[in-house]
């Protein structure tokens, strides 16, 4: 009885600080590079994504809105001769964004997301259209006025390419809860 009381103390405070009414505007960008020696070559993989987003908060709790992704990633190959090649890769997810936000102070909320749409991949010349859908907690450090950094260690997703001209068709299922970090911004208007 006296979790549920602290819920509901810490619930209400958090409500009454809420900015229901707000634009949040937020993103974040990454970057990854990983060397490793292949077949007695070194070899370089590296990746860039940048992901902003906008959503309207229509409740204390609840805001939704419009994502997406730009990324590029660039991998060696081993070539038809045997030959190492670099295979650029350009990723782009455009979709909607559903977020559910419990304030624990004026500092600090958790948050859980749910994002769905488009996802689209161009490997070369060869192109893959498909869909995606994900889920993701986090954590929001209130820097100032709105201003805050957003934390996640991963979520769960779920995705499907199918290749143009009827070739095969790729679905992947990607649990990463601990084993991701990443670092958004955002800020309320």
């Amino acid at each position: 009885m006296k979790k549920f009381l602290l819920i509901v103390a810490l619930a209400t405070f958090g409500f009454t600080n809420a900015q229901k009414g707000t634009i949040l505007v937020g993103g974040s960008v990454g970057y990854t590079s990983e060397k490793e020696s292949f077949r007695g070559f070194e070899s370089k993989t590296s990746s860039v994504d940048f992901s902003p987003k906008v959503g309207y908060q229509f409740h204390d709790s609840w805001t939704a809105g419009i994502e997406t992704s730009f990324g590029s990633t660039k991998r060696p190959e081993e070539g038809f001769n045997g030959d190492i090649v670099e295979v650029k890769t350009n990723t782009t997810k455009v979709g909607a964004f559903l977020r559910y936000t419990v304030p624990f102070s004026e500092s600090f909320a958790f948050f859980t997301e749910l994002g769905a749409g488009y996802k689209g991949q161009k490997v070369e010349d060869v192109k893959q259209n498909g869909m995606y859908v994900g889920i993701t907690p986090a954590l929001f450090i209130n820097m100032s006025k709105g201003f805050g950094l957003n934390f996640n260690i991963g979520g769960l997703g779920y995705s499907t390419l199918n290749y143009q001209d009827n070739g095969p068709k790729t679905n992947t299922f990607d649990f990463n809860l601990g084993k991701a970090f990443n670092v958004g911004i955002s800020k309320n208007f």
